[in-house]
């Protein structure tokens, strides 16, 4: 099974930004604690509207958050 192409930076936004939570993120973007982790350890990849969501909960652009490996 290939690895996933998109890889994000959550963890290290949320301790760049007054060490969010993951609760606290997860509250900001209106999905659980788990989709967070789920997120942050690579197991799931969000939707285009959950993408854009995390971003502005950090203030950046959605490249800032997410990464897309060829």
């Amino acid at each position: 099974m290939a690895s996933n192409p998109i890889t994000n930076s959550i963890r290290r936004l949320r301790f760049d930004h007054g060490e969010i939570t993951q609760e606290e993120l997860a509250r900001r973007c209106g999905v659980t604690r788990q989709t967070i982790i789920s997120l942050e350890a690579g197991k799931y990849t969000p939707s285009l509207e959950l993408a854009f969501r995390i971003a502005r909960a950090f203030g950046v652009d959605v490249q800032n958050v997410f990464h897309w490996e060829q």
